[in-house]
């Protein structure tokens, strides 16, 4: 059961992150689109994308981002709420459970959007390029499940 939770919220993450890149850019990578603009870079340069592939695969993020856009905006939202009821100074657990509810119903559509999103996009790669996306998906994988794991407990 532990494993299945942990597997869940490190793809809970993974979407949010991702999907956050992609429809937002990340800051430190210079403004807005600066995230997806990275992201593609490194993909360009791992799997050897075709200038005719990037700018399909720019294309179908130009056409997703009005879909991503006020799911992040939620998501901004709800952290904010959480921050709130963190800071009330009182546990009300009906309160952070419906904003917990409402949270993870967009994390729904997040996860949706992502995987349609990763799938238009790999319809853009060859096989051998599917190939070693897949090979460095795995990677990520284990390193994000060898991260959540609980570390040892001190011996005495």
């Amino acid at each position: 059961m532990k494993s299945t939770r942990t597997t869940v919220l490190v793809i809970a993450a993974a979407v949010i992150v991702a999907v956050a890149a992609f429809a937002q850019g990340m800051h430190r990578h210079g403004g807005p689109g600066g995230g997806f603009e990275h992201m593609l870079g490194f993909y360009s340069d791992y799997l050897d994308l075709s200038s005719a592939q990037q700018d399909q695969i720019k294309a179908i993020m130009q056409k997703e981002k009005p879909a991503l856009e006020p799911l992040m905006q939620q998501m901004k939202q709800f952290h904010s709420q959480m921050n709130q009821l963190d800071q009330s100074g009182a546990f009300d657990e009906a309160k952070v459970r419906a904003v917990a509810t409402q949270q993870s119903q967009t994390m729904i559509e997040l996860a949706v959007q992502h995987a349609r999103i990763k799938s238009e996009m790999l319809q853009v790669l060859t096989p051998d390029q599917k190939t070693k996306f897949a090979q460095l998906q795995a990677k990520h994988e284990q390193r994000m499940q060898n991260h959540m794991q609980a570390p040892e407990p001190p011996s005495d």
